[in-house]
């Protein structure tokens, strides 16, 4: 009885500490947090629908790409990881998606969108390069396609394939995972995808003319955490970001480790992420420059969430991860509960990469990377409709 009262003053006190918009809206009337917060009182997945999706009553799901399709001339990638969705001018949208293949065969490709949600058009964005795994979307829009080998880099891509990628190495090179830009700060963050991986931080030393930070001339930080695995953050600028020498995580003796840094995402002036080493969601206050964990599945007895990674909000602000391997699910963080928004059935060998909202944020994009076979060559792309 003693160990179980700890286990639960525990998930009291690091289950959601730090969600903000979450615990924030906690003690609304349930009319008005049904309102604010759509995904609070989703109700149970049903039975697997015609493309082995479940979904809540009210959600569709429909299969958009498959690795090997042709679709405008345009091979949709194998082994599809993170991705991104970009408003187009003339009312729809792109869908980017990295592949996350080996020695020079990966990059990342693109669905077009027109405004009534017809695909248009596909084509690659990167080519030639190797374990694009997650990455980032700027608001000036652009995706930062983010390697995960040793000396990986970061490509920023044109995603309406008008543009060459362009490599930005002033944001280090390492295992790269994910990149997130506080909109506020104008600050980027990155996460490093290593069992003693660390948190790091970019500053612009100049901007461009519409104001958008330079990735080519800036200072690169890793954190520190002062006291323990939570609370005030420090910040250590890096000597060498080029790790010439020695390794960007081995530079600054107090930088904080993190189990395996996966994805990164920043809504509300909070910087959200990932480590697939402890199944942990960790939320990083900017202005307070205070780290906490929101999500420990250690301290669940039955954790309907394990396998964490890529990550993402809807419009109100609710945390989406999918799950690496795990059920196969996309979980919801939303008022101090982890309910289950989908099911991948069938998928046993896969991992749920890419998750995306249109920007009306009625429709979520994903990838099953490696299908229903386990092999990376049978990724499936998903479009979820519904009242999100």
């Amino acid at each position: 009885m003693q160990v179980f009262d700890r286990q639960r003053r525990k998930l009291l006190q690091y289950g959601f500490i730090g969600l903000g918009t979450f615990v924030g809206n906690a003690l609304l009337p349930n009319s008005i947090k049904a309102a604010l917060l759509p995904l609070a009182s989703i109700g149970e997945l049903l039975p697997p629908d015609q493309n082995g999706v479940r979904l809540p009553a009210g959600f569709t799901s429909r299969i958009v790409a498959r690795s090997g399709q042709k679709l405008f001339g345009y091979h949709w990638h194998a082994a599809p990881d993170g991705g991104a969705v970009f408003a187009a001018a003339d009312g729809g949208w792109i869908y980017v998606s990295n592949s996350e293949l080996v020695d020079y065969t990966g990059g990342a490709g693109a669905l077009r969108f027109n405004a009534q949600g017809e695909i248009i058009d596909a084509y690659p964005i990167l080519r030639h390069t190797s374990r694009n795994c997650a990455g980032g979307h700027t608001p000036w829009q652009t995706w930062l396609s983010c390697e995960e080998t040793e000396n990986g880099q970061v490509w920023e891509c044109d995603p309406f394939g008008q543009k060459a990628a362009r490599v930005r190495n002033a944001l280090g090179l390492f295992r790269h995972e994910a990149v997130a830009v506080d909109i506020g700060n104008k600050q980027l963050y990155l996460t490093e995808d290593e069992p003693d991986g660390c948190l790091y931080r970019y500053t612009a030393r100049t901007f461009d003319a519409a104001g958008n930070p330079d990735l080519d001339d800036g200072i690169l930080e890793v954190a520190e955490v002062v006291k323990g695995s939570v609370g005030t953050v420090r910040w250590h600028a890096l000597p060498d970001p080029l790790a010439t020498k020695i390794p960007t995580r081995k530079q600054i003796a107090n930088s904080t480790r993190f189990k395996g840094g996966e994805d990164i995402w920043y809504h509300g002036g909070i910087v959200y992420f990932s480590t697939k080493g402890d199944d942990r969601i960790w939320a990083y206050d900017v202005q307070q420059q205070r780290l906490t964990i929101v999500y420990n599945a250690a301290l669940y007895l039955r954790p309907i969430l394990t396998g964490v990674d890529n990550i993402t909000t809807n419009a109100a602000g609710e945390l989406l991860v999918a799950e690496d391997d795990g059920d196969m699910q996309i979980v919801v963080l939303t008022a101090g509960k982890v309910l289950p928004l989908l099911q991948v059935v069938g998928h046993d060998h896969s991992e749920i990469v890419g998750p995306a909202f249109s920007p009306d944020g009625s429709r979520l994009y994903f990838s099953s990377q490696r299908g229903k076979s386990g092999r990376i060559e049978d990724g499936v792309t998903f479009e979820i409709t519904g009242p999100f």
